[in-house]
């Protein structure tokens, strides 16, 4: 029985994660820190003789440069990375660049929680003229722009994630390769609830960690086998 594996990798801390900010579709890069985790990454994964066949990734620079680095540690650069918006992080609306506790404080705890780890409930959503639209970045001007989000609960990031993953992940899966997936908290979350088939209410208490590769195997029906969290 042929066995195909995907590597889920959260990028290494950004900058914004280290001020303890949303950070969304804000393209902030990697903290000294979130370097190294990505260097230890690869070394991970180079430990396990794990060398994909194969990269995804998200348009923004922390996932893109996690896998570069990945990619480095394991002198394995020459493999195809392709990269989709679709991966990117959840789009947090009129949070974005804004701190968390600052957040917290000012709409309260319950929901503050519902939004940042709830299944349906969205940020307050991006107002016409924001520079924050999605549709105001050149990096999305092939995107129709009706597509891009102006703010998103966990739910609408799944939708858009699971549509890549079955459109263009799956087909290589069961091809027997070895995936990884270089990209963020939500959108590989989302994943996660549909791989594990995990409830609305089981998700919100799942955290990806920063830097620390995720391995699942499958069979060539795509059936779960095994899921290693340590490697």
């Amino acid at each position: 029985m042929k066995t195909s594996k995907l590597i889920l990798l959260r990028h290494g801390q950004s900058l914004y994660n280290k001020r303890h900010l949303f950070t969304g579709w804000t393209d902030i890069d990697l903290s000294d820190h979130g370097i190294e985790e990505a260097k230890r990454a690869g070394n991970i994964l180079k430990k396990q003789s794990l060398y994909p066949d194969i990269c995804f990734i998200s348009r923004l620079k922390r996932a893109i440069h996690t896998a570069q680095l990945v990619l480095r540690e394991l002198d394995w650069e020459h493999i195809d990375c392709i990269k989709s918006w679709k991966l990117n992080e959840r789009h947090y609306g009129a949070w974005q660049e804004h701190d968390k506790n600052a957040i917290k404080a000012d709409v309260g705890e319950d929901h503050f929680i519902a939004v940042r780890r709830g299944y349906d409930t969205p940020p307050p959503l991006l107002e016409d003229g924001d520079p924050r639209l999605p549709q105001n970045d050149p990096r999305y001007r092939d995107i129709e722009p009706a597509m891009l989000p102006r703010g998103e609960s966990l739910k609408d990031t799944r939708r858009r994630a699971l549509n890549y993953f079955f459109e263009m992940i799956a087909p290589e899966l069961t091809r027997a390769r070895t995936v990884l997936v270089s990209a963020h908290g939500n959108s590989l979350r989302a994943l996660v609830m549909a791989i594990e088939k995990l409830s609305p209410e089981e998700i919100v208490t799942i955290e990806i960690p920063t830097g620390k590769p995720m391995l699942y195997l499958f069979d060539e029906t795509l059936h779960l086998q095994k899921k290693l969290t340590k490697l």
